[in-house]
């Protein structure tokens, strides 16, 4: 990660050939490293979220190799084991048939973390940060931070996948799948059709009638783990400007797509985005793209059980 003053900041950050460090002026320096301790952020303000705010890019080589697959991973600033963990299992980047995998990990800024989280950023390269509170009720916008940097810096990929680090996903028979469809206005997962807002002020989704005053939900897919064709992600981001911003990423992503007039669509007969935990056996996960609530040190296991029976023949397969 290279630092510039101010000076040559603004002629050079969205210039140069590979991101690969993030070009930081001498007042954000400031910023990172005390002025937020002082700044008081409101969960339900929507921080405005522009180029000018990203604190950390990773190193992409997206103009040189663009991806097939980018996974975005919303992740809290403190998960360094659940990070380090899909660093080594699902998250690692991967090519088969010309088709590369990569994942990046989506963070707001943590005070208490922030040195850490500069020192990861340095080691591993795939943290993409700006400058707003780390909480749930900023999903929404940690996501649309995902989904500007794929307009910004790789609209060349094919493919861009959300999901959280509290998952296993199989990108394999991920790549599979889309190896399988149209790469043009894709919008995949584990569809909620039928969902009505939750007006239960006790419950972690409660949204009132004056953050959203209808009584259904368009069709959106579930947050554990959707998929978008890159080209769709780009016009997401550029609608998302006038579609009122709501803490239910997941139900917001669904309202934006809805002003585009896109539906989800199901890219396989069966279901393999699954919304809850998928008891693990080797068969069973090699025809699953999503398993939710996944621990670390359980991701770590299923990881090496499936390497280990890489040979081993299903019933299905034969």
């Amino acid at each position: 990660m290279k630092i510039f003053s101010s000076a040559s900041c603004s002629s050079t950050l969205f210039q140069k050939k590979h991101i690969g460090f993030v070009c930081v002026p001498l007042f954000m320096i400031f910023i990172t490293l005390g002025y937020l301790s002082r700044t008081r952020f409101d969960d339900w303000r929507y921080p405005e979220v522009n180029e000018a705010s990203f604190l950390m890019l990773p190193e992409s080589r997206c103009d040189v190799s663009p991806p097939f697959l980018v996974l975005l991973v919303t992740s809290a600033v403190d998960q360094f084991e659940a990070r380090s963990t899909i660093r080594q299992t699902w998250g690692r980047e991967s090519t088969a048939h010309d088709r590369r995998v990569v994942t990046y990990f989506l963070l707001g800024h943590g005070q208490e973390h922030q040195e850490q989280l500069v020192e990861e950023s340095w080691k591993h390269k795939d943290i993409i940060q700006k400058n707003f509170s780390d909480s749930y009720h900023n999903l929404t916008v940690k996501v649309l931070m995902g989904l500007e940097w794929v307009k910004r810096f790789c609209p060349s990929s094919s493919f861009v996948m959300k999901t959280d680090t509290d998952m296993f996903v199989n990108t394999d028979y991920l790549r599979e799948l889309l190896s399988q469809t149209s790469n043009k206005d894709i919008f995949t997962g584990y569809i909620m059709g039928n969902s009505k807002p939750i007006r239960d002020q006790s419950s972690k989704w409660y949204v009132s009638k004056q953050e959203y005053p209808q009584d259904m939900y368009p069709p959106f897919c579930s947050g554990t783990g959707y998929v978008l064709s890159a080209d769709l992600a780009c016009r997401v981001w550029d609608v998302s400007s006038s579609v009122p911003k709501l803490k239910l990423e997941d139900v917001y992503i669904g309202l934006c797509l809805a002003k585009l007039k896109i539906q989800p669509v199901e890219i396989h007969s069966l279901q393999t985005f699954h919304i809850t935990k998928v008891h693990f056996s080797v068969c069973g996960f090699r025809k699953i793209v999503t398993s939710h609530g996944v621990k670390p040190f359980e991701l770590l296991l299923y990881w090496k059980t499936l390497a280990d029976s890489a040979q081993e023949v299903c019933p299905a397969e034969t």
